[in-house]
């Protein structure tokens, strides 16, 4: 950690910085310029870092040399990690591709969805069974009842399962169905379900917040992986800006960025981002492009009577288009 001391910072005030990290452990090294004083303070700068250390007299600022993210960050992993969701790797060089519907609606539906989907070459299968809706009146899923059909379809097509919990009490019977647990965009930052899966020992596929910076969900990944929990997939999943043409911006640069600050895989969900199936093979042939080390998509075999989301669920016939275009981009960038 560095503390750039303001232009005419007295001795007094020096010495005070210097004191205060060795009396937390750390070696201090001052140096002094015709203008102003550096002081690096090395050795376990965690233990500074929770400090209001800008507060400190004389002090103009304090750059962090390591990130805040110790756990998630890049330097843990340079060469990346593989996160094995029932089998099937994904970062590290390994891409996966989840589809499904929004929400599960019947056993019918779900069982032809992922029939179609597996066929064209989807290696995990997506539904909510609890649904965190925008309306209390809106369709907020099927419970157990959803898990167990998505158990059944998952196990009879051979597609690990990934389906989303929502709330703290619920964690221990969807970790009972699901290969991988899925923290929706609301509860990005709701720490107490973090920490919970955290002691979970099951994948966790954590979105990215409506407005959440990057720092923001590599942090909250953060919460997971200090419990034990190492295996942490990010999603970016559109944010919340001033444009109305989609349902969110999709970030492309955030998967660049995650890749550059974070040895965990990174998926994308162009669905959520762009709320019209229209658009969402194009943002999945540019997140491909982009790195990502997986897709989460929503197919369903008559959108228009979707009970959730319909409005931006393919076609599987469109998705299996789509799959092709994602190898072939996928042979590129490899």
């Amino acid at each position: 950690m560095i503390f750039i001391m303001k232009p005419g910072a007295s001795d007094t005030e020096i010495q005070h910085v210097v004191e205060r990290i060795e009396k937390k452990g750390l070696s201090p090294h001052v140096s002094k310029g015709t203008e102003r004083t550096i002081i690096g303070a090395r050795g376990d700068e965690q233990k500074l870092a929770e400090l209001p250390l800008a507060a400190i007299p004389g002090v103009e600022r304090v750059i962090p040399v390591l990130k805040p993210y110790r756990l998630a960050s890049r330097e843990v992993a340079p060469s990346g990690t593989a996160v094995s969701v029932g089998g099937v790797k994904i970062g590290a060089g390994h891409f996966m591709m989840c589809a499904g519907p929004c929400t599960v609606e019947s056993l019918p539906v779900l069982a032809e969805t992922a029939r179609l989907v597996r066929a064209a070459g989807a290696q995990a299968l997506r539904g909510g069974a609890f649904k965190p809706r925008t309306s209390p009146y809106a369709f907020q899923g099927l419970g157990e009842d959803g898990l167990k059909f998505l158990r059944e379809v998952g196990d009879a097509e051979g597609l690990p399962v990934v389906t989303e919990v929502r709330d703290l009490r619920h964690v221990e019977l969807v970790a009972r169905y699901a290969d991988c647990l899925q923290v929706g965009a609301r509860n990005m930052q709701n720490f107490d379900l973090l920490l919970e899966l955290g002691r979970v020992r099951k994948p966790v596929l954590l979105k990215r917040g409506l407005s959440a910076t990057i720092k923001e969900l590599l942090m909250s990944a953060e919460y997971i992986l200090a419990e034990g929990n190492h295996e942490v997939i990010l999603c970016e999943r559109g944010i919340r800006t001033f444009e109305t043409a989609t349902r969110g911006t999709l970030d492309i640069s955030a998967v660049a960025v995650l890749k550059a600050e974070s040895h965990l895989p990174v998926m994308v969900d162009p669905s959520h981002a762009a709320g019209r199936a229209d658009l969402v093979e194009s943002l999945t042939l540019a997140a491909v492009a982009a790195g990502a080390d997986g897709i989460i998509v929503e197919v369903h075999p008559c959108p228009e009577e979707a009970v959730c989301d319909g409005e931006q669920a393919l076609l599987p016939a469109k998705f299996t288009e789509m799959m092709k275009k994602v190898k072939a981009i996928r042979k590129v960038v490899a």
